[in-house]
């Protein structure tokens, strides 16, 4: 397999999920402003969205969306239980976390990363935004190991990389001592330790 990925975007998910399930895989980066990869490539001719994770399988089919993914894992590798079974109340739990971290979470940093929104706008609305959609995250968390209960899944990846761009915007995990805990927690998984270090070679 072979993953486009841009450095600690949300194609980390992926990266960390390929530790969890001890993949080989090679890695490409991706400039998302001049759309080129490392190699020189043009990358709309790969993958015509233009954005990361892009994961080639061994077959040669492509996938995109980190949420595309984590099901694929989560169905060719049943055993590791990364999204659980089907037709469980778990499973639509996890389902519902996973939609609301692409949705909710993710999106809502979006403005924290465009160079033409106003520092007054980033630091205002947009951090009154995010900051209540957090506070949901650390009430569940309060009652819950993991994000959708007590069991690790592939939402608890997600929630792990989207809440690291937390350094882009006024809010602090002091804010979120739950949500802290949980960020503690997932720093120690092997998997977690691995991707992190290699995106910061």
């Amino acid at each position: 397999m072979k993953l486009y990925f841009y450095k600690d975007a949300c194609s980390l998910t992926v990266r960390i999920l390929m530790h969890e399930l001890n993949l080989a895989c090679d890695y490409e980066a991706v400039d998302l402003k001049t759309k080129k990869t490392a190699s020189g490539a043009d990358y709309k001719a790969i993958n015509p969205k233009g954005s990361v994770p892009a994961l080639i399988l061994d077959d040669g089919q492509m996938l995109t969306e980190n949420m595309a993914i984590q099901f694929y894992f989560a169905e060719k590798y049943p055993d590791h239980k990364l999204i659980p079974a089907a037709h469980t109340m778990a499973r639509y739990h996890v389902i519902e976390w996973l939609s609301f971290i692409a949705t909710d979470l993710h999106k809502s940093f979006v403005p924290f990363f465009a160079p033409n929104v106003p520092e007054e706008a980033k630091a205002g609305i947009f951090t009154t935004i995010l900051r209540g959609k957090f506070a949901v995250v650390n009430e569940q968390l309060a009652h819950h190991r993991y994000i959708s209960g007590n069991a690790f899944t592939s939402a608890d990846v997600y929630l792990f990389v989207v809440t690291r761009w937390f350094v882009a915007t006024p809010l602090s995990l002091k804010e979120f001592p739950h949500l802290q805990r949980f960020m503690d927690e997932m720093q120690q998984r092997p998997s977690i330790k691995a991707a992190l270090a290699e995106e910061a070679k």
